[in-house]
């Protein structure tokens, strides 16, 4: 995926997405998304891990399996 820019040339801010299985679906473009877990910001290019039930990204591995099991209780 290349970097959103805006007409301006600037860049395009937060990202809204659709999580599907094995891909994306760009609602609003922009350049990064916010971990749902750490509240950091994940460029879109860098972004590899995601919940299609719970809708959210998540900035690595860790951050994903912390929502999995505290979803559990």
């Amino acid at each position: 995926m290349s970097l959103m820019l805006t007409r301006t040339g600037k860049p395009a801010g937060e990202a809204k997405l659709r999580y599907l299985d094995a891909d994306l679906d760009v609602i609003e473009p922009g350049d990064y998304v916010t971990c749902a877990v750490t509240g950091q910001k994940i460029p879109i290019a860098a972004l590899r891990y995601w919940s299609v039930d719970l809708q959210e990204p998540y900035v690595d591995a860790a951050a994903a399996a912390s929502r999995m099991v505290e979803g559990r209780g």
